[in-house]
Order: C-alpha cells, then structure tokens, then sequence
C-alpha cells in the first residue's frame, strides 16, 4: 500500500512537471501533491515553474561596401571604410557583418560584385562612387528587400519607382570654404594650387569651396585649380603638383585617391599641403596643416536603422559641419598660428548658423 500509494505520488509531480514544461510562459503555477510521511498521507504545496524557452539570436545585419580604390587609400575610400569599422565597434561584430570588395575601377565588375552581394542576402550594398548609379537603377528592381546606396549625388530614383537606394553626397565645398581660409592666411607669395581628378562630384565642391574660402579671407589671393581627368593617375597627379609649384604655389590642396603624388612633390619643399576626405597628416607630418574628415558613420547609422524599420531606400542624406559628418583636423606637429585656428572655427560657426553662405552653381 505504501509503495504503491509513493509510485502514484510521484508519478502525479512526473505529469505535472510535464504540463508545466509544455506551457508557453514562465508563470509559476502552485498545485497539490500527496506524499507519504511515516505512513500517513500528507497533502503539501509544491511551487512549478516552466522552463522559458531560449530565445533566438537575431541574425548579424549585413552591409556589403564595393570601393573604386583600396580601403586603406587615405581618401574616399578608406573614409567610408573606418566609418562602418566604427559602426561596428559600436555595435558588435555579431550584430554587424561587414564584406568589402576593394579596386573596382571598372564599372561592370562593380555591377558584378553588388548583384552577387544582394543574391547572397546582403541587407545593405553599397557603391562607393557616381558611376555606378547606372548599375544600381537596373540592379535594384531585382531584389526590393536589399537597401542600395550610392554617392556622391542625391538622385535615389524614386521617380523611377524604385523605393530601395539610399543616395548622399559630403558637402564638400563647406570644407573646402574652411581650409582655404586657412590657406590664404598662412601662404606667403599669395599663390594657392589645387588639383582634382575631374570637374565633378565632392572634387568639384571642394575646390570651389576652397576658393572661395580663400578669396573671402584674402581677396587678392591667386587660386589655380587644375584636373588630371583620372581618379588614380598618381603620375598625372605629381606632375600637375610640379606645375602650380612652378607657378609660385607655396599651398597646395587636392582630391581623389591619386593625392599621393601631389604629396610625394610637396615632402622636400618649404610648402603647405591641406588634405580632404580624411586624415593625410601621417604621408607629410611636417607640410599637412590640416585635413576634412568625413564622418560617413553619421549617416551608415540611418540608413541601417531605416532599413529595420522597413524603408529600404528613398533618402538622401548630407554631410555637414552641423550634422557631425565633416569635421576638420589640425596637425599639432606644426604651428598653426593662433588667428588662422579662429578664423577656420569662426568659418564653421558661420557656416552652421547661416551667416556665411558656400553655394556653388
């Protein structure tokens, strides 16, 4: 009798043990068990709790970057590159997965390269350069739950009826404003040389800006722009540095991955360089005065959690000195005088608060 009336006690806790693990929540549930104490029936009170269900681990989001030149080239590239490095760092690399395709000069290869990413799952492809937006206006129809971005522009296509491309565009010319009151503040024979890979995109705003800047800071300033008409002719690049020298340039400035040439030129000369797009102190610690950064993880951020929310495209987004996404960086290596640093802040504050207008037609 006690024996059987044990195995019938345990078999009851067994059964409900068994309901409370099939349950849905964790709510604690009490029930009643009988149990045998020194042969006499005792009922007692025996708390069950379910086992929760583990939850599962939300899939790492994935961002493909498709890079004209290599992510290490002190430019373009390598901006975009470090600003979703630092994404990641913030959000972790299980939660932010980062692919990255380097040098894609030729267009049909780029195309190539970001339709592959989309058929794989990619939840956001970007195109790092203007020429590609041909490719993404016929690639993206193709797979609507992938967000494209491209830049420098702010054509996103949605007039086409496409809602999946994220577009943006540095305001590189509010930069260029910037350091170019620097530069005609610090030149001494009065002579600036700027050259550009060719008359459009960010290069173009950035050079107008600069001379802009400089003409507002010193209206008898000489500014020479010149183009190469290649992105990464560094040769081309060198001998246009060569030229504004020989011209009586004492500052030089310039855009695209090909800058390194221009810098080679200027090492071994008493002549200042200012940099853009990012950080080129390291190339010429003893010429560089100062760099525009840009600071793409101020808009990557968005474009991320606007793609969560079920928006996949259809902005288009600006980088400023208001937003956080241009920054300028001095070079403490050189001694910038103390006037030239407040007219380049004074510039930025009058830049954010309106009073000073850089518009480029």
């Amino acid at each position: 009798m006690k024996s059987t009336f044990l195995r019938f006690s345990v078999l009851v806790i067994l059964v409900a043990l068994l309901i409370a693990g099939c349950a849905p929540a964790a709510t604690p549930q009490t029930i009643e068990v009988t149990r045998i104490v020194q042969g006499t029936p005792e009922k007692v009170e025996v708390v069950v709790t379910a086992t929760p269900q583990p939850e599962a681990p939300e899939p790492p989001f994935k961002v493909a970057v498709i890079l004209p030149s290599s992510k290490d080239d002190l430019e373009w590239s390598q901006s975009l590159y470090e600003g979703l490095i630092k994404l990641q760092n913030e959000m972790g690399a299980d939660k932010l997965e980062i692919a990255v395709t380097e040098n894609m000069w030729k267009v049909p290869d780029a195309a190539a390269a970001a339709r592959d990413y989309a058929s794989k799952g990619y939840n956001l492809v970007i195109t790092h350069g203007a020429q590609y937006g041909t490719s993404l206006q016929q690639i993206a129809p193709e797979f609507p739950e992938t967000s494209f971005a491209w830049g420098t522009t702010t054509e996103t296509f949605q007039k086409d009826g496409i809602n999946n491309i994220f577009a943006y565009q540095p305001e590189a010319q509010l930069g260029g404003y910037v350091l170019g009151t620097m530069a005609a503040m610090m030149t001494k024979k009065g002579v600036l040389g700027i050259t550009g890979p060719i008359e459009a995109g960010d290069a173009r705003l950035y050079n107008k800006g600069f001379e802009m800047g400089a003409k507002a800071a010193k209206p008898d300033v000489k500014v020479y722009i010149s183009y190469t008409g290649s992105f990464s002719d560094v040769s081309l690049m060198a001998a246009s540095a060569e030229t504004h020298i020989q011209n009586g340039a004492d500052v030089l400035t310039g855009t695209s991955q090909s800058m390194v040439g221009a810098i080679g030129v200027l090492k071994d000369k008493d002549i200042y360089w200012f940099g853009s797009a990012w950080d080129q102190i390291n190339l010429a610690p003893k010429n560089t005065v100062a760099c525009l950064i840009y600071r793409w993880d101020v808009l990557l951020r968005d474009m991320i959690q606007s793609n969560k929310a079920g928006v996949p495209g259809g902005k288009a987004y600006f980088l400023t000195f208001k937003n956080g996404g241009l920054e300028i960086k001095y070079n403490d290596a050189i001694q910038i005088p103390a006037e030239v640093k407040a007219a380049a802040e004074a510039a930025i504050q009058g830049i954010n608060d309106g009073t000073i207008k850089v518009e480029i037609q």
